[in-house]
C-alpha cells in the first residue's frame, strides 16, 4: 500500500540516566506533565501531520509500552489502511537474530515494515523528546530542496553545542559537516535527532552500513557522515518552537516545571492537540484545609494539604499539612499527615508516610539537586531522605 511518507518511532532506549524511574520501564512510557506519557508527544505529532501509519521500535522492558500503546486509538491511529505498530527484534529461522544494536540497525532490522507501505520518505523520531512539530511542514522543505536527507535542527549557545551533534553548513546552506559533542563547536545548529530520509536512498545507507563489522550502526555516527561524504543533499530545517529531550532527571523535572507556563509549551491549543491514555478517574477534590498555588492538578487527586508550583498525577492523594513544593508526582502517589515533598520526582504508586520529609530546597546559590523516589515504594514515617537522593526498590528505605 503506497505512502507519501511513514514515521519509525525509536523507542527501545533503556533511560540508565532517569534511574529508579525506568528500572521497571522503557522510558518513553515515564508519565509526564500530570495527564501524559512522555510518548504521548511523538504520537501526537505524527497524527496532527497527516502521518497516520507509526512503526515503535520497542526493546527494553516494552510491556508497559506496549499496553500503553494499544491500538493507537487515543491519537487516531487505529486506521485500517495504516495505524501504529509494535516493532520489537525479532528472529527469523535460520538466523541469529539480536537485540537492536544501535539507531540505525533497528531501521534496517524493519526494512520489511517499511516497504509493505512503499513510502517516497520516512520520519524517524525519538521517544523521549517533548516538543509539538508539524512534520509536514518539515516535509515539504525536505521536497522543495531536493534533499536526500533532512535534519531538524535548533538554535543553541556556543556553551551549550558541545553536548550536542552540531551541523555545520556550506555557502549553498546544505549540511556539509557533522560534529558529534564537538569541543570547539564551528556553528550554533544542533541536531534533534529527527530525520526524514528518501526511502529508496535510506535503504541503500543502510544495507552498506549494516556490512560493515566496524559500524556502531548509528545515523548520528555513521548513516549521516557516510551521506554528506558521498556528496548527499543534506538539508537543515530549522525549528523555532520548544524542545525538551527528556533523558535525564533534571531535564524531565525542568520540562515538568515547564507545563506550569502555558506560554513554553501551548497544551491548550485546539489545532495540535496532545492526545493521550487517561484514565477513567472521578474530578479531583480540594479539601477545606488545602492550598494550591501555581501548580498542575489532575483528575481523580485529593488534596488536603499545600501544594505549590508542582505538577500532580491521576490519583494522587495529599493529606493534612502535608506540603508539596517545586515537585513532580507521578500517578497513584500518597503523601500522608505532615509529609513534605521538596525538589522532587517521586515514581507511581509510591506512599510516603506520615511526617517524612523527601528532598529540600537547594542552598543558597548551589545548583539545584532533585531529588527521585522509583515506583512502588515506602518511605516510612518519621523518615528523611536527603536532598538529591536517588531511591529504587532495590535500595528501599
Amino acid at each position: 500500500m503506497k505512502k507519501k511518507i511513514i514515521a519509525m518511532l525509536l523507542a527501545g532506549g533503556q533511560g540508565s540516566r532517569l534511574y529508579a524511574l525506568t528500572q521497571s520501564e522503557a522510558k518513553p512510557s515515564v508519565p509526564f506533565g500530570g495527564k501524559y506519557r512522555i510518548i504521548d508527544f511523538p504520537l501526537s505529532n505524527c497524527a496532527n501531520s497527516g502521518i497516520d501509519t507509526v512503526g515503535v521500535m520497542t526493546q527494553y522492558r516494552p510491556l508497559k509500552l506496549n499496553s500503553y500503546i494499544g491500538s493507537g486509538q487515543p491519537w487516531d491511529l487505529d486506521v485500517n489502511d495504516g495505524g501504529v505498530y509494535i516493532l520489537p527484534p525479532y528472529q527469523s529461522a535460520g538466523e541469529k537474530g539480536s537485540w537492536f544494536s544501535g539507531t540505525a540497525n533497528a531501521i534496517y532490522q524493519n526494512m520489511a515494515f517499511v516497504e509493505n507501505y512503499d513510502p517516497d520518505a520516512v520520519v524517524i523520531l525519538s521517544g523521549d523528546h517533548i516538543y509539538k512539530m508539524d512534520y509536514a511542514d518539515m516535509l515539504r522543505e525536505h521536497n522543495e530542496h531536493g534533499a536526500a536527507c533532512t535534519i531538524s535542527v535548533l538554535t543553541v549557545t556556543l556553551e551549550e553545542a558541545t553536548r550536542f551533534g552540531m551541523m555545520n553548513l556550506g555557502p549553498d546552506g546544505y549540511i556539509k559537516e557533522f560534529e558529534e559533542k564537538p569541543k570547539h563547536p564551528k556553528s550554533t545548529l544542533a541536531s534533534m535527532g529527527i530525520y526524514i530520509f528518501d526511502w529508496k536512498k535510506l535503504r541503500k545507507y543502510l544495507t552498506e552500513d549494516e556490512a560493515n563489522p566496524n559500524s556502531k550502526h548509528d545515523f548520528g555516527h555513521n548513516i549521516i557522515p557516510a551521506m554528506i561524504a558521498d556528496g548527499e543533499k543534506i538539508w537543515p530545517y530549522r525549528f523555532k518552537g520548544y524542545w525538551r529531550d527528556v533523558g535525564t532527571i533534571d531535564s524531565l523535572w525542568d520540562a515538568n516545571m515547564d507545563m506550569l507556563t502555558p506560554r513554553l509549551i501551548d497544551l491548550y491549543d485546539p489545532e495540535w492537540p496532545i492526545s493521550a491514555r487517561s484514565p477513567i478517574c472521578p474530578p479531583h477534590q480540594v479539601g477545606s484545609h488545602a492550598e494550591i498555588l501555581h501548580s498542575i492538578v489532575t483528575e481523580g487527586c485529593e488534596i488536603d494539604g499545600i501544594v505549590d508550583n508542582s505538577v500532580l498525577s491521576p490519583s494522587v492523594r495529599i493529606g493534612v499539612g502535608a506540603n508539596i513544593k517545586y515537585s513532580v508526582l507521578m500517578p497513584g502517589v500518597v503523601v500522608e499527615a505532615g509529609a513534605s515533598v521538596e525538589y522532587a520526582i517521586v515514581g507511581e504508586n509510591t506512599v510516603i508516610r506520615a511526617g517524612a520529609k523527601v528532598g529540600g530546597s537547594p542552598a543558597p546559590g548551589a545548583e539545584k539537586s532533585i531529588t527521585t523516589i522509583g515506583p512502588d515504594l515506602e518511605i516510612p514515617a518519621g523518615s528523611t531522605i536527603p536532598v538529591g537522593a536517588m531511591i529504587s526498590k532495590s535500595e528501599e528505605v
